[in-house]
């Protein structure tokens, strides 16, 4: 099967702003560099059903053209030092990865 753009859904929640800042200052780069997209983010987001996320949380999502470039930017080592910011300013709910595959007829 040929890739598929795929969405990157994060839930978390920034406990120290001044780490997490580091962390946005390298992301958008290396974002960039694997082809990826920023969407969207919200700190006052509805949550409607379901297992609730962080209350008080960020919801955050950006796209890459396939899995394959998705994978590569979470498995660089540029990215996994920069993540330790993020580790330690904002901890993690949830990172998902989403397939953007059309509906089934």
């Amino acid at each position: 099967m040929e890739d598929v753009k795929v969405y990157m859904v994060v839930n978390l929640q920034v406990e120290d702003k001044d780490t997490y800042l580091k962390y946005e200052k390298g992301f958008f780069p290396i974002l960039k560099r694997h082809g990826g997209e920023f969407i969207t983010y919200d700190d006052s987001f509805e949550h409607m059903e379901g297992s609730e996320p962080l209350t008080g949380g960020r919801m955050i999502i950006f796209s890459f053209p396939s899995e394959s470039a998705a994978k590569a930017w979470y498995n660089d080592p540029e990215y996994q030092e920069l993540a330790k910011f993020r580790r330690d300013g904002a901890p993690l709910k949830s990172l998902s990865m989403v397939k953007g595959l059309p509906p089934r007829n």
